[in-house]
């Protein structure tokens, strides 16, 4: 029986078409054109950043981050900016006695944001505050740490096949991968994601219901 479900943020609990459209802003590209070849870069297999490196050679993310937070760019995430079924899935979970986290590959000024918004979670923590990112094994190491139960009673939910269900799955927790945003409409069906994944969802709304 699981005892904690741990989410990841951007595309699972997060819109992240905002944040996209404000680096393709940042950059000068139009957005159409950044968002096709994030595209690629995704279908090719490639982190997220090397979408950078087509328009901007030896693109530093870490300094023009900081460099937007200074322009007033920096990153935002109200409410809307999350998707419709987080808020009441995190709740039912709640109700049902599970413990509730938030774990994920972003900033610290991205944990603050959302621990603004008063998540009905037991904790936030994002890569950025650990100092480790996924898929990288210290990072489920650390939620195997914080979140109640042995790993196979804890699930861990996100839309990345490489990042989340392959590397959460290594550590023996349950994985359930959110169908929707380019990764998970990607790789849903996957080999490997159905090899790995004990659930594929099309909503978090599901998952109160089979978890």
């Amino acid at each position: 029986m699981l005892k904690s479900v741990v989410f990841d943020v951007g595309e699972t609990l997060l819109d992240d078409s905002r944040e996209w459209g404000l680096w393709a802003d940042w950059i000068t590209v139009p957005r159409h054109t950044f968002s096709a070849v994030l595209g690629a870069v995704t279908a090719a297999g490639q982190d997220n950043a090397q979408t950078f490196e087509y328009f901007r050679p030896g693109f530093d993310v870490a300094h023009e981050r900081q460099l937007r937070e200074e322009a007033g760019w920096g990153e935002q995430i109200g409410e809307a900016d999350l998707y419709a079924d987080t808020q009441p899935c995190l709740q039912q979970l709640r109700d049902k006695g599970l413990w509730v986290g938030v774990a994920g590959n972003q900033t610290v000024r991205a944990a603050q944001l959302l621990r603004s918004l008063a998540l009905p979670v037991d904790h936030i923590a994002t890569s950025g505050e650990w100092g480790v990112s996924k898929p990288h094994p210290g990072f489920f190491q650390k939620i195997i740490d914080l979140a109640p139960g042995e790993p196979d009673e804890i699930a861990y939910v996100g839309d990345h096949r490489d990042n989340d269900i392959i590397p959460a799955k290594a550590f023996g927790l349950q994985t359930v991968l959110i169908r929707r945003g380019p990764w998970g409409y990607l790789w849903a069906d996957d080999a490997a994601t159905r090899e790995h994944a004990d659930w594929v969802v099309d909503s978090l709304l599901e998952l109160p219901r089979i978890i």
